[in-house]
């Protein structure tokens, strides 16, 4: 299956607001989406809506191949998710805690729990009680329980929160790997530099509609902006340079006229240093898209 998660012109009205207008994004195997978008943009409420917290008013949610709203238990049985800290049994063990939450599903041994232990890096700490456990270490303990029903679509809201650098570089690390066996992520959090260093995939909604679904890397683009670094710019005769120092410029150009440009300064024996494309950080892409409005 090409799509494990699809959002189909999701609509959700609140009384008379229209809090959602026509969502639609999908997320396929290896994805690690970015879910982002000012406060109060709609977050949350399409979470609630893709695990079926909230009624649709309209659109869908297709799951595995599974609609919703029409068979909610075979849609939802392979979905794991976090929302912001997860919380646990303090005075219990790590172990009891998993024990616990295995005992609501079908047949997980105590084999299948240490198999999902050892992924998420827990086993030489299991066995301590959870009021012990770092942020992270709980962060960890939260995801292991999330993977308990072999989930192949994880969603996160705030996974980051309180976390320290440590701890953020775990989960990331944590994620990448689930990534890599398959599973698609979606991750909702304000802390865009870190979104940025593992997601290749960002959505932003604002004021309940999405405005931009692509690759990471495409949505950082700088309007095709190219950046040359050459050995001098004396008598630089370059048709469309700007922000010209000694030794760089600037043009708008796509790849053929990337390509004059370079057979131009070749002829006029100026070296070449490094071409590359000007991009953005994801954070100055966000606020360029949204009109300067903070991620929250």
């Amino acid at each position: 299956m090409d799509k494990l998660l699809e959002c189909q012109n999701l609509c959700k009205k609140i009384g008379k607001k229209e809090v959602l207008k026509n969502v639609s994004f999908s997320i396929k195997k290896g994805d690690i989406l970015a879910f982002i978008g000012p406060n109060g943009s709609g977050k949350t409420t399409t979470i609630k809506l893709i695990l079926g917290l909230q009624k649709i008013t309209s659109g869908s949610v297709i799951i595995n191949g599974y609609n919703v709203e029409k068979d909610y238990i075979n849609a939802i049985k392979k979905v794991g998710n976090i929302v912001e800290n997860p919380d646990s049994y303090m005075y219990l063990t790590g172990w009891q805690n998993l024990r616990l939450i295995a005992n609501c599903y079908a047949k997980i041994s105590d084999q299948d729990i240490l198999e999902i232990v050892k992924y998420v890096g827990l086993e030489n700490r299991i066995n301590d009680k959870v009021s012990k456990y770092s942020l992270g270490m709980k962060q960890r303990l939260g995801i292991a329980r999330a993977l308990l029903n072999k989930p192949n679509i994880l969603i996160l809201d705030e996974p980051t929160n309180g976390l320290d650098p440590e701890g953020i570089k775990d989960l990331r690390e944590l994620l990448q790997k689930l990534a890599k066996d398959g599973m698609g992520i979606l991750i909702s959090s304000h802390n865009l530099a870190e979104l940025e260093s593992f997601c290749n995939k960002v959505c932003i909604i604002n004021g309940g509609q999405i405005i931009e679904s692509s690759a990471v890397n495409e949505f950082k683009k700088n309007e095709n902006r190219v950046i040359f670094k050459v050995s001098t710019t004396h008598n630089l005769n370059v048709k469309g340079a700007y922000e010209i120092t000694e030794n760089s410029f600037i043009i708008n150009a796509n790849n053929n006229d990337v390509a004059k440009v370079i057979r131009k300064l070749v002829r006029e024996n100026i070296d070449i240093y490094e071409v590359k494309e000007d991009t953005l950080t994801l954070e100055e892409a966000f606020l360029k898209k949204t009109g300067g409005q903070k991620n929250a």
